[in-house]
C-alpha cells in the first residue's frame, strides 16, 4: 500500500492542564479529529496532498474555537483581518493572502492566489479585489462574532497592548491552524491560517501567511506549517529553516524539527511549535510551550489527537 499521512495542528501556548473545563476539552478534540479525518479522506481517495491540506484547514477555519477563519479575534478597530498560506511540494508553488475580511475560508482563497495569479502574495484590499473577482461570498461581520474573543477584546480595547489568544497571559497561546500531508504520489504539502492578535494595530502580519516563515513545503525535504510568536518565527524564517537543515546538513526530519523549535527560536527569545512531514511520511510535531493542540494519522494508520505534553 502507498504510504499517506496527515497531521494538523489549532495553536500552540500556555494550555495548562486542570485550566481547562472537561466539556472545552472534548470539544476541542472533537474538531481536531472532524479536520483530521476530513484531510485523510482525501488523501484515502488518492487525492493530492494540497487538497488534503485545504480540506482540514478549512474544517479548522469552520470551526470558532480556533483563531482561524470563524474564529478569528478583533482587531483594534473591533474587526477581523485573517491570513493564510499553501504550498506545494511538488513544484514549490505557493499562494498567500494577508489582512482580508469577510472570507470564510482564506486557504482557499490563498490557493486561488497560487492557481489563478502570476503572483504568490496578495493583502489588503487587492486582495479583497480578486476575491470578488471569483465571486467569493463576502461574509457578515456577525459570523465572525464570538462572545469570547469579543470578551478578550473589550479587556484590551483602546490600550496600547495585544494578546496572542485566548489566555490570561498576553503570550500565552498562539491562534494559528495548520496541516500539513503526504499523498499516495509522494508529493507533500503544507498550508496555515489565522486571525492574527486581539486587539492588533497598524496591519499587524505575522509569519503565518509568510512562505518559508510560518509554511514551507518542498519534495526533496519536508513540508512545514508553523506556530508560535509570529515575530520571532519571521525572524527566524523558521519553516524553511527546518528544510535548510535537512537539505544542507543532512539532518532528519526530527533532529531538524527540533533543532529550531527546541534551540534556535528559544535564543532569539520565541516560542511555539510546528508540525511538519517527510517525503518518507515521517512526521514531527515539536513544541516548547506546554501544550499544542495537534493531532496525526502516520503511514500505519495509527491516529492521535492530544493538546498537552505527554
Amino acid at each position: 500500500m502507498k504510504k499517506i499521512t496527515i497531521a494538523i495542528h489549532g495553536g500552540a501556548g500556555t494550555l495548562i492542564k486542570g485550566k481547562m473545563t472537561a466539556e472545552k476539552e472534548t470539544a476541542y478534540k472533537a474538531a481536531l479529529e472532524e479536520a483530521l479525518q476530513k484531510g485523510y479522506e482525501v488523501l484515502k481517495k488518492g487525492e493530492s496532498a494540497m487538497n488534503a491540506v485545504e480540506a482540514a484547514v478549512c474544517s479548522l477555519e469552520d470551526s470558532p474555537l480556533f483563531n482561524a477563519g470563524k474564529g478569528s479575534v478583533f482587531t483594534a478597530t473591533g474587526t477581523h483581518e485573517m491570513d493564510a498560506s499553501i504550498m506545494d511540494g511538488k513544484d514549490l508553488k505557493a499562494g498567500a493572502v494577508t489582512s482580508i475580511t469577510g472570507i470564510k475560508n482564506p486557504i482557499s482563497l490563498a490557493r486561488d492566489v497560487m492557481n489563478h495569479t502570476e503572483h504568490v502574495f496578495l493583502g489588503g484590499q487587492g486582495a479583497m479585489d480578486f476575491a470578488k473577482s471569483l465571486d467569493y461570498e463576502i461574509m457578515s461581520p456577525n459570523y465572525f462574532h464570538d462572545d469570547l474573543r469579543h470578551d478578550q477584546w473589550q479587556q484590551l480595547k483602546d490600550t496600547d497592548q495585544f494578546q496572542l489568544d485566548h489566555s490570561l497571559k498576553k503570550d500565552s497561546k498562539f491562534g494559528t491552524v495548520g496541516a500539513v500531508a503526504l499523498d499516495q504520489d509522494g508529493n507533500i504539502a503544507a498550508a496555515t491560517s489565522t486571525g492574527g492578535m486581539t486587539n492588533k494595530r497598524f496591519g499587524r502580519v505575522g509569519d503565518s501567511p509568510m512562505i518559508g516563515a510560518g509554511t514551507y513545503a518542498n519534495n526533496k525535504t519536508c513540508a512545514v506549517s508553523c506556530t508560535g510568536s509570529g515575530e520571532y518565527f519571521i525572524r527566524g524564517v523558521v519553516a524553511y529553516d527546518v528544510s535548510a537543515l535537512m537539505e544542507y546538513k543532512g539532518l532528519s526530519l526530527m533532529d531538524a524539527s527540533n533543532e529550531v523549535i527546541q534551540k534556535r527560536i528559544l535564543e532569539i527569545g520565541g516560542d511555539g511549535g510546528l508540525i511538519a512531514v517527510d517525503k518518507e511520511g515521517n512526521l514531527a510535531l515539536p513544541f516548547n510551550t506546554e501544550g499544542m493542540y495537534r493531532a496525526f494519522i502516520d503511514i500505519n494508520g495509527n491516529k492521535v489527537i492530544a493538546i498537552y505534553k505527554n
